[in-house]
Order: C-alpha cells, then structure tokens, then sequence
C-alpha cells in the first residue's frame, strides 16, 4: 500500500491569557489562534504488522523520545480499540522545531486523527474523539479546524473564516522552553476576554493591543528571549512581535511580505545562528 501524505500544519497564538490556576499543573486560558503555511510532513499507510511503526525524520527529528504525541495517540486508540487491530506506518518530516510553542507535536496528532476520520479507519462520536484528543494535549483539538479560532477560558473552540492576512517572521534561538516550566512560573492573571466570540477580535488593532502573559516567566528564566523581542520589536514597519504559546518562537507580524523579508535580512545579520523563517498566515 502507497503512502498517504498528510500536511500538519503549525500554529501561532496572536495572544494568550492566563486566567487563573485550576491546580498545581494545570491554569485556566483563553487565546487567540492562528495557523500559517508551514508545515510537518506526514506519511502514513495501514500495514501487516504487530505493531506500528514510527518514524522521525528532518532537521528537528533529533531526541524525539518514545513518548510522542502520535505513539501515544495510536497507543490510546489501541486500548479503545477503535483501529479494530489495524497496525499503521507513519513517517513525520520534522519541519517545526520542538519546543518552539508551535504545537508541532500536537498538531501531528490532530492531523493524524482527521486522516483517521476521514478514511472511515475510526468511527466514533465527536464527544469520544475530543476526550481522546485532549488526553493526549490540551492544542491539539485546535488541529482540527485550521481557520482562525478562539479558544475561551471553558475550552470552547469558535472558528471564523476571517483572514488576516499577515506575514510572520517567526524566530526561535537555539534553546527551547519547557511549558511546564514557564506555566508553573507563571502569576499572571487576566479577567477573561473571550467568552462571547467576535470576529473583531482578529482585527489588526485588537492583535496589536493583545498580550502572552507567558512572556514575562519566560523573560525571567531566560533573559535572553526579552533582547531578543526588544530587538524586533525595532525592526522597521514590525506590526507587533509577540512569543507564541510557552516559547521560545518568537514572532514579528508584518503587512507585507517585502516588509518581513527586509526584517528578516537585518535579523539575520544579528543572529546568524537562530533559525528563522517567514510564512503567511492561511
């Protein structure tokens, strides 16, 4: 049986607020969600085996550990029996970086599921589905849909077919953040914005006025992120600049493509050894 290539594509929160702890390890957030046109690779195919097969490949396939989002996911389904003992191959390019707060882990796992979905291979009710996602991460439901979503403080998804239209320059230095770390580090709290979902909340001006409460713990634990906004904060017609999920990506919106591309020339001479891109927004 051939391979079938699935594109898992990585998220961006234009904004995050951190409400308040519901425990020890787990807090109370709302956010703004985007996705861009950047992309894992997938391939997948059903096979004759006892087992599945896994498989990470690419430039950020280093130190992928067994417990993954997609052996995890397959393991659940497994127990639940909803693969009905069908054993798959999966291969995963690894174009997003880990620990980077684009959800490349989770958004594999939820790319997963839809192809699942969408061939029949599981069926089982969206209540049943969405525990099974959300057992394996709190993002990866937003994987789902990739249109422009808010994600309120109950964990409510509202999508709109609302484009933004923006270019990221999108950076990340040559450390990650542990989200663990930077949320038990994390006092912020925020009176909740998002419970009655508008459309103007993806407005430029309202982008602009938003905030990840996120930044300021990881700030703390790793200074070096705080210059690294400052200084592309700087960068000429730079819209905003704002850290995505627990970091440590950090992101320049920009109106243009030629103005992210004169962004990402200067960021280049500065920092020659972090890795950088410039995508658009879907």
């Amino acid at each position: 049986m051939n391979f079938f290539k699935v594109k898992s594509y990585a998220k961006l929160n234009l904004s995050l607020n951190v409400i308040k702890k519901k425990s020890k390890k787990l807090h109370v957030i709302e956010s703004l969600v985007t996705f861009i046109n950047f992309y894992d690779l997938i391939y997948i195919r059903e096979i004759k085996a006892i087992k599945h097969k896994i498989k990470f490949l690419g430039k950020f396939s280093k130190n992928i550990t067994k417990n993954n989002t997609v052996g995890n996911l397959l393991n659940l389904l497994d127990e639940k029996n909803l693969l009905k003992g069908k054993k798959f191959e999966i291969k995963i390019i690894k174009n997003i970086p880990q620990k980077s707060g684009m959800g490349g882990g989770s958004m594999n796992a939820s790319s997963i599921i839809k192809y699942l979905l969408k061939k029949k291979i599981i069926n089982s009710s969206k209540k049943s589905i969405n525990n099974i996602m959300k057992s394996i991460g709190s993002d990866v439901p937003l994987g789902m849909n990739l249109k422009n979503t808010i994600m309120s403080q109950t964990g409510k998804l509202t999508t709109n077919d609302k484009k933004i239209g923006l270019y990221a320059l999108i950076v990340k230095p040559n450390f990650g953040c542990s989200t663990k770390v930077i949320y038990l580090k994390t006092k912020v709290q925020t009176k909740p914005k998002y419970n009655k979902p508008k459309i103007s909340f993806f407005s430029i001006k309202n982008i602009i006025n938003s905030n990840n409460d996120l930044e300021k713990a990881a700030f703390k634990l790793n200074p070096k992120l705080k210059k690294l906004k400052l200084f592309l904060s700087n960068l000429p017609n730079a819209m905003c600049v704002r850290m995505t999920g627990s970091g440590s990506s950090m992101v320049a919106y920009y109106h243009s493509k030629k103005e992210a591309l004169k962004g990402l020339g200067l960021f280049k001479k500065k920092y020659k050894n972090y890795w950088c891109i410039i995508s658009k927004t879907v």
